[in-house]
């Protein structure tokens, strides 16, 4: 009965040893995950920040045209890559043309004109010159009569005709003078190309050649084209949306932190990214390019009225730029909307929290538009060339 009583016993002392044992182990591996955690935060985790609310970013360039017109030619699909210069959408240019035949008519005609006016001034001149002699002998005449009437040699009649017609001279010679000068003062330091009625008429040939050279849209950048809405026999306004040119080449990430993990962020910062279409087998570097100056509540187009009463504190997130390295965009490319996650590595902290340098150069620019100015500066000086005969008033 003994030996029996003590068989029962042992098992009942050993659950006890047991879930002591257990109980120890669970605590020291819980108090090691503890440490560990605390290792991995003082060495590694306190000096990183990270986000998956963040998204691809980059220039849409959007193709709008200038003049009215009905399009009759389409360049670009969607997803089309297309190069700076590349005709896009062209409009039916024949208004345009017209346009632009009657500023050049108009040109001409002005030009012509002009060298009228020269001409006149010219033919004034000669015939102030001749008028101006025949006073002299008008006046030598009278003179002359004068001395004579004393004598007795002529009439007192004869003198008055001379007087008279002294008078006569004199008056011409001052209403050539008032003709003369009221046509100078249309001509009056200035040359044919330079007057005021040939400039007018110049610029609206400016004006007729860039409606028509609008008629052929143009891609301002390369990139990919998108968010085509254009057909074909479309009458379209000047503004209205057609398509788009994205230059993915050009790309950033637009990263929203909360407000409580933009303490120790600064710019130049470096930023480990990882793109939701490639999983984790693809990563970016990339660095910080500006913290955001509000927001996006405060920017939003019904912004938030937190005086009215009907208030709930939320924890805000304001946009952080982060560039990313052009060789690895290049090599794995994104997409404008496409999900990110951010991790920023906040060691280095010597940066400021705001931009101090001033922009002194455009971010972004275009110049396919250049060249449109100076072929109607040319063309201009084609037909003033044309019209003018050689002579006063040629440049």
């Amino acid at each position: 009965m003994s030996t029996e009583t003590n068989a029962a016993a042992a098992p009942s002392a050993e659950r006890p040893s047991r879930r002591k044992f257990l109980l120890r182990l669970a605590l020291a591996v819980f108090i090691l995950a503890m440490l560990a955690w605390a290792v991995w935060y003082f060495m590694v985790g306190r000096w990183n920040e990270d986000t998956d609310d963040a998204y691809v970013q980059g220039n849409v360039v959007q193709i709008t045209p200038q003049i009215p017109g009905t399009v009759v030619s389409i360049g670009a699909e969607n997803g089309s890559l297309v190069k700076a210069g590349q005709t896009l959408v062209e409009l039916d240019p024949s208004d345009a043309h017209v346009g632009l035949q009657q500023a050049k008519a108009n040109l001409a005609s002005t030009v012509r004109k002009v060298r009228g006016l020269f001409s006149n001034v010219n033919s004034l001149q000669a015939e102030l010159a001749a008028q101006q002699t025949a006073l002299d002998k008008a006046k030598a005449d009278f003179e002359r009569r004068q001395q004579l009437v004393k004598t007795g040699a002529i009439s007192a009649e004869e003198l008055a005709h001379a007087r008279d017609a002294l008078a006569a001279a004199q008056s011409t010679v001052a209403s050539s003078q008032g003709q003369l000068t009221s046509s100078k003062v249309l001509v009056e330091d200035t040359v044919v190309a330079s007057h005021p009625d040939v400039e007018a008429a110049a610029a609206k040939l400016r004006s007729a050649y860039l409606d028509d050279v609008r008629t052929t849209m143009v891609a301002p950048v390369s990139g990919y084209v998108a968010q085509r809405s254009v057909q074909l026999g479309q009458r379209i306004q000047p503004g209205t949306p057609l398509m788009a040119v994205v230059p993915l080449e050009q790309v950033w990430v637009e990263a929203n932190f909360k407000e409580t993990q933009l303490r120790h962020m600064r710019i130049g910062q470096p930023v480990t990214l990882k793109a939701d279409l490639y999983g984790g087998s693809v990563e970016y570097h990339g660095k910080i390019d500006s913290l955001g100056v509000g927001t996006g509540s405060a920017f939003s187009l019904i912004p938030a009225q937190n005086a009215t009463g009907n208030w709930i504190k939320i924890v805000q997130r304001v946009p952080v730029r982060i560039t990313l390295d052009a060789a690895e965009v290049q090599k794995n490319p994104l997409r404008i909307g496409l999900s990110m996650s951010a991790d920023v590595s906040l060691h280095d902290q010597s940066g400021p929290a705001l931009t101090q340098t001033v922009a002194t150069h455009p971010l972004f620019t275009t110049d396919v538009y250049k060249q449109q100015l100076s072929a109607a500066d040319q063309l201009i000086k084609d037909i003033i060339h044309t019209n003018l005969a050689s002579g006063q008033g040629k440049k």
